[in-house]
C-alpha cells in the first residue's frame, strides 16, 4: 500500500505522515530529506549550484539510505541537521535540477519497493507515485505556514524572514520544470489552517479505512 501526500511547507505534512505511519504500522518516507541531505553534502564543497553537471556528478557519488525514518548520508545519520538554515537556503535550487529529481526518485522507489509506505513531499502524488493507493494534498494559509515553521525552532530567522523564505521556496517549487508543486486531480484536499494535527489524522484515516 502506498499513501502519497503533497503540499507546501508548514502544512503539517511531516508530523501527520509520521503519525499515520505509526498508527498503521507502515514506513514513513520524507522525500525532502533526500534533497536536503544532498544539499548538505554540496554545502561542504565549492561546487556552484549553477553548474548543474558538476552538481549531478557529485550527487551521483553520494550514498543515500533511509533507516527508521532517518536519512543516512554516506553512512552517517544526518536527520538532525537537515533543517539547518544553510540547507534550507539552497535546497529548492538543488531540487529544481531535473536530473537530481530523477536520481532521487529512482532511489526512493528502490528503497520503498515491496514496502507499505506513507510518503510526503512536493510531487509524490503526481510524479514519484502517480499510482498511489491514496492521495492527499495538504494546504494552509501562508501566515499559518510561517508560524508553524517558526515554532519548530529549527531556524535562527525571524518570523517575517521565515515567511519570506517559504514564499520564495514555494514559488520555486511551483515553477519547476519537472516535479512542480501542484495538486493531483485525484488527491483529496485538506486545508489544515484551522485544524489540529489529530483532526487531520482522523480525516485521512477515515478515507483510508473506507
Amino acid at each position: 500500500m502506498i499513501i502519497a501526500m503533497d503540499g507546501p511547507a508548514g502544512t503539517g505534512k511531516s508530523t501527520i505522515a509520521s503519525l499515520i505511519a505509526k498508527k498503521l504500522g507502515i514506513t514513513y518516507l520524507n522525500s525532502g530529506s533526500f534533497y536536503r541531505a544532498l544539499t548538505m553534502a554540496l554545502n561542504d564543497t565549492d561546487i556552484e549550484l549553477s553548474d548543474e553537471k558538476a552538481v549531478l556528478d557529485f550527487c551521483k557519488k553520494q550514498s543515500l539510505d533511509y533507516e527508521n525514518s532517518h536519512l543516512i548520508l554516506n553512512g552517517k545519520d544526518v536527520e538532525s541537521h537537515l533543517h539547518d538554515d544553510a540547507v534550507s537556503a539552497r535546497v529548492a535550487q538543488v531540487s529544481s535540477i531535473v536530473e537530481i529529481r530523477h536520481l532521487v526518485n529512482e532511489r526512493m522507489r528502490e528503497i520503498t519497493n515491496h514496502l507499505d509506505i506513507i510518503c510526503e513531499g512536493r510531487d509524490m502524488t503526481t510524479v514519484v507515485f502517480p499510482n498511489a493507493d491514496y492521495k492527499f494534498y495538504l494546504d494552509a494559509s501562508i501566515d499559518v505556514q510561517a508560524q508553524r515553521r517558526f515554532d519548530q525552532g529549527v531556524s535562527n530567522m525571524t518570523l517575517e524572514e521565515v515567511k519570506a523564505a517559504i514564499i520564495k521556496r514555494d514559488e520555486i517549487d511551483r515553477n519547476k520544470k519537472e516535479g512542480a508543486l501542484k495538486r493531483a486531480e485525484d488527491a483529496f484536499y485538506i486545508d489544515t489552517s484551522a485544524l489540529t494535527i489529530d483532526k487531520v489524522c482522523e480525516i485521512i484515516l477515515s478515507k483510508i479505512q473506507k
